[in-house]
């Protein structure tokens, strides 16, 4: 697999990487499956409860070939691969995902939507933040919606964006991590009250997984 210490990859593709491992999905949707992540190194997001802060700045990670990502990550054995960050839609993924999906692999995205969600994909994670309005774009993209519940305003704010999504979009709260025993019985109540919305959990986290 080639690497280099280029920090301003080709357009699409050569993608700066942070990390890429096979592990299991901890939230939203698909918590439980098995998941190839690539991680991709970049974020003019800013989130001040980032838990990932080492992936802003792109700067001294490997570039990477999307055809070796491809390659790599279908060699894990995987189905699903979770392109994250970071942000990644600050980056063209169609020769990622193409690479991706002619490797016979599901494409994932988690993303914060403010940049356009360039690729093709099988499932968009949208979490928007408060820190960069999202595109508009993104509401009708995605098919998963998932709240980060800081503090109990956090509601109100969730419920905006779930107006924007489409019908089908599924609804998840998820508690910031070092907010999750305050939040959790906020949360709780909110859901058994309001039954569109579902709970999202890192569960990665509490089970001390990858």
């Amino acid at each position: 697999m080639q690497t280099s210490s280029i920090s301003k990859p080709k357009t699409g593709l050569q993608l700066p990487v942070m990390e890429q491992f096979y592990t299991i999905q901890g939230e939203g949707s698909f918590t439980g499956c098995a998941a190839y992540f690539i991680r991709l190194a970049g974020c003019d997001v800013g989130c001040v409860w980032c838990d990932v802060k080492e992936s802003w700045n792109a700067e001294g990670y490997p570039v990477l070939e999307t055809t070796d990502l491809a390659e790599v990550a279908k060699e894990s054995g995987t189905e699903i691969v979770v392109v994250t960050g970071g942000e990644p839609a600050m980056y063209d993924l169609n020769s990622l995902t193409s690479d991706l999906q002619n490797k016979g692999l599901r494409t994932h995205i988690e993303t914060s939507g403010t940049h356009p969600i360039r690729g093709n994909w099988h499932w968009v994670c949208f979490s928007p933040k408060k820190f960069k309005k999202p595109l508009p774009e993104a509401y009708e993209k995605a098919d998963e919606l998932k709240v980060v519940i800081f503090n109990k305003h956090d509601f109100k704010w969730a419920e905006t964006h779930a107006e924007l999504v489409r019908k089908d979009c599924l609804l998840y709260l998820q508690p910031e991590w070092s907010k999750a025993e305050e939040m959790m019985p906020l949360i709780t109540a909110y859901v058994k009250e309001n039954p569109r919305w579902k709970i999202s959990l890192q569960t990665h986290k509490y089970l001390g997984i990858p």
